[in-house]
């Protein structure tokens, strides 16, 4: 228990001391995560809002294919990049291996299957609801799908939280494709992976417990905004309202 308690108490004071080599890695962390559902709701909020739109023959095969994808393990995207960023690989040239971007890039192609399934679903349901009207005036898929889209932007904002979470609390791929590296592609999630296998535990405790906050912050967020939607619920819908009247 002295031991546990020793290293909470050294852990506290990396956190309230400002350590820089835990902050650096907390802000390389957070970084690297915008970067990543950043370019990832980009896409996917898009591809999902067409999806959840669109019919074509063969659209059941690739909801399947995205809603497997949900399930695919970090390790495994980290090694499909590693593949395609190394020296033989199709992207080699970029140099990009073992360095930030190729930290984003693998962060955001585990995000994004994750975005587009969740942008998919929600406009789906729009389109079940206000579809039929919105055809009936004329609307193309591609316009329905961003009216709708506009029409649930705030559950696609919760979608995009989700995002950042998913994103910030990742380990694998990035460790595959960043390398750990001190002072320069360590995150807060490898360095916790790290320090906890050397012994030192004051480090992967603040990093812990600074990540257990960011996680604790993204819910908050995610039920505030649950509770906004349905208190301005009439609010949300009224430019929908105005569109098929």
């Amino acid at each position: 228990m002295s031991f546990l308690s020793d290293s909470a108490l050294s852990a506290l004071q990396l956190l309230f001391q400002f350590d820089p080599v835990l902050w650096s890695i907390v802000g390389r962390s957070l970084w690297v995560s915008v970067l990543a559902s950043a370019i990832a709701c980009s896409v996917g909020v898009a591809l999902g809002a067409w999806l959840g739109v669109v019919r074509f023959k063969g659209r059941g095969v690739l909801l399947t294919v995205l809603n497997t994808l949900l399930a695919l393990p970090s390790v495994v995207v980290g090694l499909l990049v590693y593949l395609l960023l190394s020296r033989s690989g199709p992207l080699g040239f970029l140099g990009w291996l073992f360095s930030i971007k190729a930290m984003v890039l693998a962060q955001a192609v585990l995000v994004l299957p994750v975005v587009t399934a969740l942008t998919r679903q929600c406009v789906e349901d729009a389109e079940r609801n206000h579809g039929e009207q919105l055809q009936s005036l004329g609307a193309s898929a591609w316009m329905r799908s961003v009216l709708l889209a506009w029409d649930e932007r705030y559950a696609l904002l919760t979608v995009v939280i989700a995002a950042f979470g998913r994103a910030v609390s990742e380990v694998g791929a990035v460790m595959v494709v960043g390398g750990n590296i001190e002072g320069f592609t360590r995150v807060m999630t490898t360095a916790i992976a790290l320090e906890t296998s050397k012994g030192d535990l004051p480090l992967a405790l603040a990093l812990g417990a600074v990540l257990l906050w960011v996680v604790l912050c993204l819910n908050i967020c995610i039920s505030a905004l649950r509770r906004w939607r349905l208190r301005h619920d009439g609010a949300a819908s009224e430019p929908m309202r105005e569109v098929l009247a």
